[in-house]
């Protein structure tokens, strides 16, 4: 019986030949994110704009109703709240955004959270109020500051990383294929105004995290051909890595689809957001190890001298020993 296989072994796809019009796609798309970014701006969420958050328990219950909560919640108009249990099974935290006017008077907010207590209270007679806070604009400052720089400093740690392993040309292409993901998904997030929130710094990472698991394949297959076949071309050469390790790039791209879409197609609307990131990131991650981590080493004049163990003294002395040179 023979083995189904998505990539035949003898691919010979040019991939390179495409390399400047992919690139100029490449920039135009990451132009074209952060345009809607400064302009549209990100729909943020709780954690980065403020807002109010409940917390309750559940006394006569196992486990709380969080898709009942969530649109009692919701139709009080707050929009779309943030439910999660917290703590035990029968524990929730609801965090619901309010607007600026309201979440910087503090009256005006404890107004809200009585609103939402009563409402619950009315609703389920074994609803327990066990505390709300105002989350400030101050403190959501301060949570989107250390979003940045957690992105940052994951970005500079990986081209640093790649750098050493490799050379620094290859530190410069995972970077910038990199900036091109997470350029895109907040590209995305700012067109749909989708909630931006905690959650979807984490899928960033993730994303940044299946990217260069991606990149880092196709350039150690490049380093070793750059060993193996010292007088290729370097394109050609590129191209003959990409397709080395297309059925592996095919395989885990389709695995982790099987698992992403049925979330984002039946999932709860609280997932949307993150599951919406990653499979834009699969996408997206795959595309910039192709045609954004591989080109950039074409043009940064990446050769086979790089990848040549220097000899040593007594290297040369052998040589000479054996009549080699």
């Amino acid at each position: 019986m023979k083995l189904l296989k998505l990539v035949p072994d003898d691919t010979n796809i040019k991939f390179l030949k495409w390399r400047v019009p992919f690139f100029a796609i490449s920039i135009l798309l990451i132009a074209a994110s952060w345009a809607l970014v400064l302009t549209k701006g990100l729909n943020y969420g709780v954690d980065f704009a403020g807002g109010l958050e409940v917390r309750a328990t559940f006394t006569q219950s196992t486990e709380a109703p969080i898709a009942e909560l969530r649109s009692e919640v919701e139709a009080l108009g707050y929009g779309s709240p943030v439910v999660q249990r917290f703590g035990e099974d029968n524990q929730v935290s609801i965090r619901v955004r309010l607007p600026d006017e309201v979440s910087a008077d503090k009256e005006a907010a404890q107004e809200a959270a009585n609103t939402i207590v009563s409402t619950l209270q009315a609703e389920y007679d074994d609803f327990r109020l066990d505390g709300n806070d105002n989350v400030s604009g101050k403190v959501s400052g301060e949570f989107r500051e250390k979003a940045v720089l957690a992105l940052l400093a994951a970005m500079g740690a990986i081209a640093l990383y790649i750098w050493i392993r490799f050379e620094w040309q290859f530190g410069v292409g995972a970077l910038f294929a990199l900036f091109h993901d997470v350029s895109l998904t907040l590209g995305m997030f700012a067109l749909f105004q989708l909630e931006f929130s905690l959650q979807i710094i984490a899928a960033i990472l993730a994303i940044i995290g299946y990217s260069l698991n991606d990149t880092i394949v196709i350039y150690d297959r490049i380093r070793e051909n750059l060993k193996k076949f010292r007088k290729m071309e370097l394109p050609a050469l590129l191209d003959l890595s990409v397709n080395e390790t297309l059925a592996r790039t095919v395989m885990t791209s389709l695995t982790l689809l099987v698992a992403l879409l049925p979330l984002l197609l039946f999932g709860p609307a609280s997932l949307l957001g993150m599951v919406a990131a990653i499979t834009l990131g699969l996408f997206v991650g795959t595309y910039s190890s192709v045609y954004s981590a591989a080109p950039i080493l074409v043009w940064l004049g990446v050769t086979s001298d790089s990848f040549v163990p220097t000899e040593t003294v007594a290297d040369q002395q052998e040589k000479k020993a054996r009549g080699l040179v």
